[in-house]
């Protein structure tokens, strides 16, 4: 039976392919397929594993005292019924067979069916096994992990031509997990909660591929194989399509693509808007490896490189200063003499860190962890991590142009601290006979207060830029990964759009760079808008660049600055912006 799951569109386009379930909690477990000639290394390699939990549960059992518990031995043994059970080993081995998962993949895949049949179980006792399943399954993966040098060679969906494509429905994906997603044989993903600016839909954009969050059921409704298509244009999940509406979302896919190679043809055409105003165009990264993606997109530069996601996925281990160097090394190399900011630290809110040394961090100990000791606030607590991170970050700077930037900085006492931090490291690199060149200091434009006490910032730094997502969610109190509230985020709101404006004007009057790294920027409905304002300098995600450039390069700067009086004073900022900016385009295009 066909239906529809409504959500918030976050990333555009349209993907077709079969659903593959994962609990929130395995997102990272390793996603790949395995050629054909190691299908049986990889079957034996699952029942390894599973014999290998089979001998411990053995040995727990026979070592149980004499005066345990009877339900702990008969736990045990609902253990072992269900590893000796075929449906679970046999229909794990069985998605090996057919689909080509790795032992992992299919183990997850194979529980997210059976706690399926678990649920809709009408005797409770019965229904609570579900959990006695997961822990099993939990046990078996471990097991796999002891044997990661018998894993085989990872192959890529180019080596299944026919092979369906895959969607990833999950009830969430932390940004620690994205960074395994990325890597991922997915091409498009649902999940049941997130906003549009959450950071799940943030690594969607980058990625380039469809993607609908705040689905709040889509997890629980679709089922494991079902074919589904992801709508990223309106938000819309369709299960079990019918042949009709599938053919018609085949078409939009094929006319999507061709768009896509059209603004390709872009990539070496400078950034200049039709009246000669040249534009800065650098992209979003989270890791050195992106640098490629920037540069293939056309970038000039790397405008924010979220340092962050090096801090990830460490089983609780903080990044060395020699780890962190090679990293920003690599990116700064990567792009050829082009500027690379980065970003120091920002953890907290959406983005925690698996091992936190201070424990506001944490969402269970904190209401509003968007609130608390996040981005900078962690850094300047934790001096020790921090001017660890600074050193790598100038020892970078020996190897091209490099800039560093603040995140979330609303007190004139935090930028003196940095100030001061930074003549350490710098007397402290001088010591060690470390080179270095001099390093631009920005912050960013992402709390109220900063943009209102912007002329006092800007005495103390080289530049700053502005971040629209936190800005708008500070500014109008949303939390923008909540998808109760999501639609009360407005980046249209006059506030918003006045303290944007208020920016880059006074950090132009004062000779100061200035640019715009959050989502407006990269989303091309407010490329006019952000000229007319007088922004020269964008930065966003590389897959964006193409089509903000066409939209530059269509665009007459003094025109769209003569409507920009006329929006900050409606009352209805997008109607007029679209009537007032569109006018202005039209005439510019006329003239040439």
């Amino acid at each position: 039976m066909s239906f529809q799951v409504f959500g918030i569109a976050v990333s555009r386009g349209v993907a077709i392919g079969r659903a593959v379930l994962v609990a929130s909690s395995r997102v990272d477990v390793a996603h790949y397929f395995v050629l054909p000639s190691d299908i049986q290394p990889e079957i034996d390699r699952l029942l390894r594993a599973r014999d290998a939990v089979v001998q411990e549960l053995e040995v727990l059992k026979t070592e149980l005292p004499e005066d345990a518990p009877h339900e702990l031995a008969a736990l045990l043994d609902v253990h072992l019924m269900l590893l000796h059970d075929e449906a679970f080993t046999g229909g794990a081995t069985q998605w090996i067979v057919d689909r080509h998962y790795n032992a992992e993949w299919a183990l997850s895949a194979q529980l997210e069916v059976l706690a399926r049949q678990f649920d809709e179980m009408e005797d409770e006792y019965l229904r609570e096994r579900k959990a006695d399943l997961e822990q099993v399954v939990e046990r078996v993966l471990r097991a796999l992990a002891l044997e990661q040098g018998t894993v085989p060679q990872p192959a890529t969906p180019r080596d299944f031509a026919g092979e369906d494509p895959l969607l990833l429905v999950a009830a969430d994906i932390a940004p620690a997990d994205m960074i395994q997603f990325k890597r991922s044989v997915f091409r498009g993903f649902i999940t049941d909660i997130g906003g549009k600016t959450s950071h799940t839909a943030i690594v969607a954009r980058s990625m380039d591929i469809p993607a609908v969050v705040g689905t709040r059921e889509a997890s629980r409704l679709i089922m494991q194989d079902d074919w589904v298509i992801i709508d990223g244009d309106a938000g819309i999940v369709i299960v079990n399509p019918s042949p009709i509406v599938l053919e018609e979302y085949r078409f939009r896919q094929r006319q999507s693509e061709l768009e896509r190679a059209r603004l390709g043809r872009l990539r070496h055409t400078p950034a200049v808007t039709m009246d000669g105003e040249p534009i800065e165009l650098h992209a979003n990264i989270e890791m050195p490896a992106d640098a490629e993606a920037a540069i293939a997109a056309g970038a000039t530069g790397v405008g924010l490189f979220r340092s962050e996601f090096l801090f990830m996925n460490r089983d609780g281990e903080l990044p060395s200063e020699e780890e962190q160097f090679e990293a920003y090394k690599a990116a700064v190399q990567a792009m050829k003499g082009m500027p690379v900011t980065i970003r120091t630290v920002d953890v907290g809110a959406d983005k925690p860190l698996d091992r936190l040394t201070v424990n506001e961090l944490r969402h269970e100990h904190v209401l509003n962890p968007a609130m608390g000791l996040r981005a900078i606030r962690w850094s300047l607590a934790e001096p020790s991590m921090f001017r660890q991170q600074l050193r790598a970050i100038y020892r970078a700077s020996a190897f091209g142009k490099v800039k560093l930037l603040i995140p979330m900085v609303a007190h004139l006492a935090e930028v003196r601290q940095i100030l001061e931090t930074v003549r350490k490291v710098q007397q402290q690199l001088t010591d060690a006979g470390h080179a270095y060149t001099r390093v631009e200091l920005g912050v960013m434009i992402e709390i109220p207060a900063a943009a209102v006490m912007l002329p006092l910032l800007l005495r103390h730094v080289d530049f700053v830029s502005i971040g629209t997502n936190d800005l708008i969610q500070y500014t109008l109190a949303i939390d923008r990964a909540d998808e109760a509230v999501a639609h009360l985020y407005d980046p249209w709101h006059p506030a918003v759009l006045h303290l944007i404006a208020r920016s880059i004007a006074e950090a132009r009057a004062a000779g100061k760079g200035v640019s715009v790294c959050g989502e407006m920027a990269g989303d091309p409905v407010f490329s006019e808008l952000l000229l007319a304002m007088g922004l020269r300098s964008f930065s966003m995600h590389p897959s964006q660049i193409p089509a903000v450039k066409q939209r530059i390069l269509r665009a007459d700067a003094q025109r769209l600055a003569q409507a920009l009086p006329a929006i900050l004073a409606s009352d209805d900022p997008q109607t007029t912006a679209g009537q007032e900016l569109g006018a202005g385009r039209t005439a510019g295009a006329a003239l040439h």
